[in-house]
């Protein structure tokens, strides 16, 4: 009996970098490529990230496009326009051949529109190259611009027999067939075909007799974000493209999907932590200044603005000065209660799971709010309670502190409603901006109640 080769997971160490490096310091091809033979093109890409740019290079001159067409796709996009930078537009075309249309085109997209130009040319396989032109034309923020060419396609009007002819001919240019289907003689999309289905017919029957009519399918100008949550709501491996007239275009697959929900999580998160673009870690210092600084400016104003707010309370303050050393605990439950309430309800956007009317929220959010706004002006009595405070000053800072924690729910759970209503990212709505309005508001509101209560 044949051993099962054991199933190790790839572990990029500094052992092997520097085997990697040594091989291509020696030009020691046959090593070199034995060495990464035994390596998923994922892993190779991984190896490619962490080498200096001449023998990543060299690495991709070396070895064949079917590989490194691959993993040209898994490296950082940084680091693959460096290698680009670096190849021939001749080079640059054999790697594309190798690729599905949809991975062609986000690679060419990348390159200066000039060198595109160029790298179009030398693509020697015409039909290939018309179906990349085709999908560079599409905006990368739809469904045309996440879509295959490459898909399984048969007419109603087949046979069995000349559809399984047909099909095996296809497939040959499709790298995984999640779906076929079926089109009229103009080529409008007009449903699916189980595998299955084809199987058991007999193979004089027309496939307008066993297709499926049900299909689902997305508009080529839907928005990419409303393509991941079709294909997420009906857990799909793949949804057909139509135009206007139900024309089949092309296919997104679940791994394009994939890529779109994780950029637009990075996204939302940066936007939650204050970062107003897109940016990574290694990003320049100018890049990373004009992303953050923004935020940090509005958090400046915010903080001003609790300034003139507490000097126009001073006399509350000079008359009750406990209520300066508490000032910090409102703001920070101001903020906290406005993230949560707001976090809760991005993501409940997002995942299309924010449902019924506004005034039920209403409802939901001041009972939830009052509960724990309770809950904690219970502990804030206990507190002044034990450190010997006057307990109307402790009803005071409590229920005042009560009242801000309703309200910071409030804005926290309208805020992003009101921006996802007015075509705006609710994400934005998470971070500063949540926290800088709530400590302006909450202050204000906790001074003036707490004065009032209090006799002032």
């Amino acid at each position: 009996m044949q051993e099962e080769k054991e199933n190790i997971q790839f572990e990029l160490t500094d052992e092997l970098i520097e085997q990697v490096e040594l091989f291509v310091e020696e030009k020691n091809d046959t090593s070199l490529k034995l060495l990464l033979n035994d390596f998923h093109y994922a892993d190779i890409a991984e190896i490619l990230d962490e080498l200096n740019l001449d023998d990543s290079v060299y690495v991709i001159k070396l070895l064949d496009s079917e590989t490194t067409s691959d993993i040209l796709m898994e490296m950082d996009e940084d680091n693959r326009e460096k290698v680009l930078r670096n190849l021939s537009a001749k080079e640059i075309a054999e790697e594309i051949e190798e690729l599905d249309t949809d991975d062609a085109a986000d690679i060419i997209s990348e390159l200066p529109e000039e060198r595109q130009a160029e790298v179009i040319s030398n693509i020697e396989d015409q039909g290939h190259r018309d179906e990349i032109t085709e999908l560079l034309a599409y905006d990368e923020d739809i469904a045309g611009g996440l879509m295959a060419k490459e898909l399984v396609k048969v007419y109603e009007t087949w046979t069995v027999a000349g559809c399984l002819k047909k099909i095996r001919g296809q497939a040959q240019e499709v790298t995984r067939v999640h779906s076929i289907y079926v089109v009229d003689k103009k080529n409008k999309l007009i449903g699916r075909l189980s595998l299955k289905d084809l199987i058991v017919a007999k193979s004089d029957q027309k496939i307008s007799d066993i297709y499926i009519s049900s299909v689902d399918y997305v508009h080529v100008e839907e928005d990419v974000e409303e393509v991941a949550k079709v294909m997420a709501k009906y857990d799909l491996e793949a949804i057909p493209v139509v135009d206007g007239n139900m024309t089949l275009l092309g296919r997104i697959t679940i791994d394009d999907i994939i890529d779109v929900i994780r950029e637009e999580a990075d996204k939302d998160y940066q936007l939650a932590a204050g970062i107003s673009q897109d940016v990574e870690a290694d990003d320049s210092i100018l890049e990373l200044t004009k992303a953050r600084l923004p935020w940090l400016v509005l958090g400046l104003f915010g903080g001003l603005g609790s300034v003139f707010i507490m000097k126009s309370f001073e006399d509350v303050m000079s008359t009750v000065p406990s209520l300066f050393f508490y000032t910090p605990l409102i703001a920070a439950m101001a903020g906290n209660v406005g993230v949560q309430s707001s976090a809760i309800i991005v993501q409940g956007l997002a995942n299309n799971n924010v449902k019924g009317s506004i005034l039920s929220r209403l409802l939901k959010e001041i009972s939830l709010s009052l509960i724990n706004g309770f809950a904690l002006a219970l502990l804030v009595v206990a507190f002044g309670f034990l450190i010997g405070q006057d307990g109307i000053e402790s009803l005071a800072i409590a229920l005042s502190m009560m009242s801000v924690i309703v309200v910071a729910a409030l804005v926290g759970t309208f805020v992003p409603i009101i921006l996802d209503k007015r075509g705006i990212d609710p994400a934005i709505a998470t971070g500063p901006f949540i926290t800088t309005s709530n400590d302006i508001l909450g202050i204000f509101l906790f001074f003036m109640l707490s004065g009032e209560i209090i006799g002032f």
